[in-house]
């Protein structure tokens, strides 16, 4: 029989010498530019071994992007299909076009035994929160609001008007990082030092006691 704890309720038995956990569902979010797409390639040029999950985006693709790898592009339409299929497991609508997640991706994802890695924005990130409890989740955030613009606008994919709107989306997205597990600052020129971080969270939670499977 287990044994109870402090507050009397019986606490499920562990065999430290066999203690193995499972895969993670982590969720990497934060204001548009704030650089997680850079934290993503450091984690994979470190030789971090994990499943990434693709959003799905009616967006135009940008130049140095890659469909199916940085984001699956799809018309509006294609989209509609999906969600009236029930096939997206989260979806928001973002500037003006439409993001998602697949279920199918992320059940594969998680049947692989890697942990799983998803890159979504602030409002995907609070869905997944009440879909998945047990995911991870992360806030990328810069070191301050002046940096926060200035990587926005050296971006220079934005018109004047577009580029106004998200940065107000930005500032709203920042009051929200409390909603989240834990907080990365990615500042200038230090994405090692935030790489560092996200990794060292990941691996406290795979010593977290009782932790629950993902399941979809």
């Amino acid at each position: 029989m287990g044994s109870r704890d402090c507050e009397g309720k019986r606490a499920t038995p562990i065999d430290p010498y066999r203690f193995t956990s499972p895969p993670l569902l982590v969720v990497l979010s934060g204001p548009s530019g704030v650089g997680k797409d850079t934290l993503l390639k450091c984690l994979k040029a470190r030789g971090f071994d994990f499943a990434f999950v693709v959003t799905m985006t009616t967006r135009p693709r940008r130049e140095d992007e890659i469909d199916g790898v940085d984001y699956i592009f799809v018309t509006k339409s294609q989209f509609a299909d999906m969600m009236e299929a029930d096939e997206l497991l989260e979806h928001s609508l973002v500037y003006g076009d439409y993001k998602g997640i697949p279920k199918q991706q992320v059940r594969d994802a998680i049947a692989s035994g890697k942990d799983v890695i998803m890159r979504i924005d602030v409002q995907g990130a609070a869905k997944i929160r009440q879909i998945v409890p047990q995911a991870v989740t992360i806030f990328v955030a810069p070191e301050s609001e002046e940096e926060l613009i200035r990587r926005l606008s050296a971006r220079k994919t934005e018109t004047p008007e577009s580029l106004k709107l998200r940065i107000a989306t930005a500032r709203e997205e920042m009051k929200r990082a409390h909603e989240f597990d834990f907080i990365v600052i990615n500042r200038a020129n230090q994405q090692e030092q935030a790489v560092e971080q996200i990794v060292a969270i990941i691996t406290a939670e795979h010593c977290r006691t009782n932790r629950a499977p993902i399941t979809l």
